[in-house]
């Protein structure tokens, strides 16, 4: 029986054919151009082609990836006059924007203002919209579709099957993205605008990375040009998380945002050592960045010698007090240290030039420059403000007792100065066994002598794991520009997690943050929240315990188990569903499990690593755990994980973390027993 013309279904998936044919007549018209008498030398060639090819990138069609998966019908067409009887415009939402042959728009992108209402409007406030509609699909073909009339008052508000069954949609390969299920709440935070700074701080599975990428996607959108002259950079906590969030941002167009660690951004020297956790936490704090500006500025010293100028038969002489005043006048107007030194010769010149011009001569701005690099100019610089090389000046305090004495008085205790001290000095900076905590004091050495580059905006994810220090690094590269912080004060597992956001926006430089909670679930099952949650009271007391607003429960069990056998068997039971699935266990079981796994025949993965439909199993170290997520998670004796950290609260955080990770099931295998802060009751 063939389908009726006038089927709905039938339909969309006509407009859905005609936008695909439409997209790809746009890449082919992209893929035509020619650039050969529109460039004028090679450089803009080369230039141009990058554009251009950048441009069919960001055009691809995902044979995967719907097109659009809304539409929304308005009562009125926006922006016009609302003249009785008039009919408002239908809008296909979706990841980009597709036009036909006659310009005219068959998508519009999600970003668009026309498409807002798709995820703000309500029965309460429909925003003039009639109907919304949403998609269902298998693959990429259009398969459902789902209709919510908002200005009807005789429809009742109903919870959308179709959006649930995208937030459950089981997860294989990298994370995606959220465009179709964006909350209003969530939304709200995607949209605000380039000029502010947002910190949001979320629980688990309430979506704030997916938020904070979607964001910067927002923010491209809204501010092409100026974000394409000033960069965009998204900071993650570690190289798996990266590599499991990078698709993201391709996937709805955007090619060009950067993307590194902390780490990166600091990479001034090798790291080859380690600092143990008081080492680390003095290092980390707030108050080295005074010790080194001392440290620094003590290489100036006041002038107590004339310079003497010799030029052609005549002798200019500029004398102590008047070097001493230029001196005094660059500290003051505190500006960085290798500027203030590349500004005094041209002072001393000027100096000279000042005397010349009483003299009757008429000297130029070539005469101030030569004077500039006169020969006795130069030593007097040297002298009075020599130059400073970050990573030796760092070397020095961590390596000299006295010079750290010095420059720490009144600002670190001795036991705080012996904390950071090296035992066994290192003889160079090559051969320095540098920990991290050492590169970012060498950053903010290098930002004492010469800025950092700013960037227009930042996303720092994972933010509640960084220390005063870090928070510094992050700050310089947006001085000029805005930032997206992102994080969970109850996920915080270093020594120097952030007690509080407004203490961590205060290093970051963003003081007047706007600081947005999320506290909805969308990810982890109700049973699965509700068990982690138990370690709330511990690990952050008064913070806000995630809700989960998922309609499945989920599956969740707790275990006891025998051995590892039984830890094995439990993973074959979860990759007996659909979906992928992580092992999460203490770094130091995951080298017994993971010969476990092999003898039983069982493919993994590490973190980072790309799941397929072949291997749909992940091995996973507690400490790399944060920022992933699985279909099904088993997670391997809890006690383990709290017992391999250096005190209780950081394992139970460690913990939380571990118990989160999961989108449908949770099983917690366990031959100890259980943390008495999960023991306390019976779970459901």
């Amino acid at each position: 029986m063939s389908t009726p013309v006038d089927d709905p279904l039938s339909r969309e998936r006509s407009h859905l054919a005609a936008s695909r044919s439409a997209l790809r007549a746009m890449r082919e018209d992209v893929e035509a151009l020619d650039i050969r008498d529109v460039t004028a030398n090679w450089v803009n060639a080369e230039v141009l082609a990058h554009q251009i090819e950048e441009r069919v990138k960001a055009l691809a069609d995902l044979s995967d990836t719907p097109l659009f998966f809304g539409r929304l019908d308005y009562l009125h067409t926006p922006g016009a006059e609302r003249a009785e009887g008039a009919e408002g415009e239908r809008f296909y939402i979706g990841r980009r924007h597709v036009h036909d042959a006659d310009g005219d728009p068959m998508v519009i992108d999600w970003r668009a203002p026309v498409s807002q209402p798709f995820y703000r409007a309500s029965k309460k406030d429909p925003l003039d919209i009639a109907l919304r509609r949403r998609f269902g699909y298998t693959g990429g073909d259009l398969t459902a579709y789902e209709d919510e009339h908002l200005s009807d008052p005789a429809e009742a508000a109903r919870t959308s099957t179709l959006l649930q069954q995208e937030i459950e949609r089981p997860r294989v390969g990298p994370m995606r993205d959220i465009v179709a299920t964006i909350q209003p709440e969530q939304d709200e935070i995607v949209r605000s605008g380039l000029s502010g700074t947002v910190c949001v701080q979320g629980g688990p599975g309430t979506g704030k990375t997916a938020v904070g990428l979607h964001r910067v996607a927002y923010l491209l959108y809204a501010h092409r040009e100026r974000l394409a002259r000033t960069g965009t950079l998204v900071i993650g906590p570690n190289r798996s998380f990266l590599h499991y969030i990078e698709q993201v941002l391709p996937a709805l167009g955007e090619l060009t945002v950067q993307q590194a660690t902390v780490e990166d951004l600091v990479a001034h020297v090798e790291i080859k050592g380690t600092d143990d956790a008081t080492a680390a936490v003095v290092k980390g704090d707030a108050r080295m960045a005074q010790v080194l500006r001392r440290a620094l500025y003590a290489h100036v010293t006041l002038p107590t010698e004339p310079v003497v100028v010799v030029r052609g038969s005549r002798r200019w002489r500029v004398a102590a007090y008047e070097l001493e005043d230029i001196v005094r006048q660059l500290l003051d107007r505190d500006i960085r240290y290798g500027a203030a030194r590349e500004a005094l010769p041209q002072r001393i010149a000027h100096a000279v030039l000042v005397q010349m011009e009483r003299s009757g001569e008429a000297p130029d701005d070539r005469v101030q420059d030569a004077v500039a690099r006169n020969s006795a100019v130069k030593a007097a610089v040297k002298a009075i403000w020599p130059a400073v090389d970050p990573a030796k000046l760092v070397l020095r305090l961590l390596s000299d007792a006295d010079f750290l004495a010095e420059h720490a008085e009144e600002i670190l205790d001795e036991d705080e100065q012996k904390a950071i001290l090296w035992a066994k000095p290192a003889r160079s900076v090559k051969s320095a066994k540098w920990a991290t905590a050492d590169a970012v004091l060498i950053d903010e050495a290098t930002d004492l002598i010469q800025r950092t580059h700013s960037l227009g905006h930042v996303v720092l994810d994972e933010a509640q794991d960084l220390s005063p220090m870090q928070y510094r690094a992050v700050g310089r590269r947006c001085t000029t520009g805005s930032a997206t912080v992102l994080g969970d004060l109850a996920q915080g597992t270093t020594p120097w997690a952030t007690r509080g956001w407004q203490e961590a926006l205060t290093h970051l430089g963003k003081q007047d943050a706007l600081v947005e909670e999320l506290t909805a679930g969308f990810r982890v099952p109700t049973d699965v929240i509700t068990y982690a949650s138990r370690l709330l009271p511990h690990i952050a007391p008064g913070l806000t315990p995630v809700v989960s607003i998922r309609e499945n429960p989920g599956h969740f069990e707790v275990r006891a188990v025998s051995g590892t056998a039984d830890v094995v068997g439990a993973c074959r039971e979860s990759l007996r569903h659909e979906g992928s699935t992580g092992l999460i266990a203490a770094d130091a079981r995951v080298p017994e499990l993971a010969r476990a796994l092999a003898e039983a025949g069982i493919p993994y993965l590490g973190p980072g690593e790309e799941t397929t439909r072949e291997t749909r199993l992940t091995l996973v170290p507690a400490s790399l755990a944060k920022g992933l997520e699985y279909d099904y998670v088993v997670l391997d004796e809890p006690r383990a994980v709290v017992d391999g950290e250096p005190d209780e609260r950081t394992g139970l955080r460690r913990l939380y973390v571990a118990l989160t990770r999961a989108v449908s099931g949770l099983t917690v295998t366990h031959a100890a027993g259980l943390p008495p802060q999960l023991a306390s009751t019976t779970p459901r």
